[in-house]
């Protein structure tokens, strides 16, 4: 199965900026269960691919740095896609499940 994962807010946690509101992509902090969990998902041999709206609406290429984040944090997947995702302020969707919802 091929499972595509969202970043910020799904496996780390992204604070905005103070004095712009931008997000603040340096100061991610990663969330290690719920990377366990995609973790165990890619180990039962299911094609991971992490998937951001980083730079999308900036124009900033932000994927050499979250490649270098993704590995510093030991996420397994086979490739990262960015700047294909819409920036939303919802998404709605039939097959979509939250981080929590994922033993």
């Amino acid at each position: 199965m091929v499972i595509y994962v969202d970043i910020d807010g799904t496996i780390c946690n992204t604070p905005k900026k103070e004095n712009n509101g931008e997000w603040d992509y340096h100061s991610s902090t990663p969330r290690q269960k719920q990377i366990d969990k995609i973790n165990k998902l890619y180990d039962e041999g299911h094609e991971i691919v992490y998937w951001t709206a980083r730079g999308s609406s900036s124009g900033l290429n932000w994927k050499p740095f979250t490649d270098y984040q993704l590995t510093n944090w030991g996420c397994k997947y086979k490739r990262l896609e960015q700047l294909k995702k819409p920036s939303f302020d919802l998404f709605i969707d039939d097959k979509s499940k939250r981080i929590e919802e994922i033993e």
